[in-house]
């Protein structure tokens, strides 16, 4: 089963992490940390704010927080929400 990962924060999502629209149904593009009821939790939220939420997570798992930057730095351009808002 191919990995499914939340198209504006980059976290590898399971069934029970993924966001609902208005109605109920699932969005299989976006987590519940970043997307409730059909709209993002933080629509003014800027790719580099995203960055800096996501870090802490990240070295919570281990990883050098360099290491983490230039992961969050190369892979948060190429997911929907950030090619969207042109980042």
């Amino acid at each position: 089963m191919k990995a499914s990962y939340c198209q504006s924060c980059g976290m590898p999502m399971e069934e029970q992490q993924r966001a609902r629209e208005m109605d109920g149904t699932v969005n299989e593009e976006f987590c519940l940390y970043c997307y409730e009821n059909g709209e993002f939790k933080q629509p003014e939220l800027t790719m580099e704010q995203m960055i800096e939420i996501c870090v802490p997570y990240m070295k919570e798992t281990g990883m050098p927080e360099q290491q983490a930057r230039a992961i969050l730095q190369e892979q948060l351009p190429t997911l929907s929400r950030w090619k969207a808002a042109g980042a």
